[in-house]
C-alpha cells in the first residue's frame, strides 16, 4: 500500500467536484491541476559572501524535502560587482507528492506563523498563475531560529494548468490557500 498525501486525495474527492459545479465543466479532465510549485530565493549578497549561497541550499533543501540549486547570473553588471556565472539566487522545484506536502504545511503550519497575518493578496499573473512572497523564512518550523545567520525572504510560484485567473484562483482557494477576501477579481 503506498502513500498518498491528504491534499491529494482532497484534490480528487473535494475540488474537482467544487469546481465542475462551480465552471460547469462535462469532463474532469477539464478540471485545472497545480501542475508544480517553484520556490525562488534570491541571494544578491552572495555576491560579497559565498557562503549564503550554501546556505541558502541547505535551508531551502530542509523546508522542502527536496535538493535545491542555485541560479547563476547570465551577465556581467559592474555597477553590482557582479560577473558572469557568479551564483545569485537558489531555486526549487516541486512536483507531485512532494508539491502537495510542501503546500500542506505552508497553508497549516508556515502562514499561521506570520506576524499579523490576515490572510494573502488575491493577484494572479493573469495565465493562472499565483506568486507568494515571503519576507522570512523563519515561519518554516524545519529551519531553527538559532542557525540562521540572515533573514531572508523567497517567492513561491503555484503554477497551474487553468486557463484564466478565474479558474485558478478558486482552485487555489479551494486547496485552502487563505486570500484576504474571497470574492472574485
Amino acid at each position: 500500500m503506498s502513500y498518498t498525501p491528504s491534499l491529494k486525495v482532497k484534490y480528487k474527492n473535494e475540488v474537482v467536484p467544487a469546481l465542475m459545479k462551480e465552471f460547469g465543466y462535462k469532463n474532469v479532465m477539464q478540471v485545472p491541476t497545480l501542475e508544480k510549485i517553484v520556490i525562488n530565493q534570491g541571494v544578491g549578497a552572495a555576491v560579497a559572501d559565498k557562503k549564503l549561497i550554501e546556505t541558502s541550499i541547505k535551508e531551502l533543501t530542509t523546508i522542502t524535502g527536496q535538493q535545491a540549486i542555485a541560479c547563476f547570473s547570465k551577465k556581467d553588471i559592474s555597477n553590482f560587482k557582479l560577473r558572469k556565472k557568479m551564483p545569485i539566487g537558489v531555486k526549487v522545484t516541486l512536483r507531485q507528492e512532494r508539491m502537495y506536502e510542501f503546500l500542506e504545511r505552508l497553508v497549516k503550519v508556515a502562514l499561521p506563523r506570520i506576524r499579523d497575518f490576515r490572510g494573502i493578496d488575491n493577484k494572479l499573473d493573469g495565465r493562472g498563475n499565483y506568486t507568494l512572497g515571503v519576507a522570512e523564512q523563519i515561519i518554516f518550523p524545519e529551519i531553527n531560529i538559532d542557525s540562521v545567520s540572515k533573514i531572508m525572504g523567497m517567492n513561491i510560484t503555484f503554477v497551474t494548468s487553468g486557463k484564466t485567473d478565474e479558474e485558478a484562483f478558486s482552485l487555489l482557494r479551494e486547496f485552502g490557500l487563505p486570500f484576504k477576501n474571497l470574492k472574485k477579481n
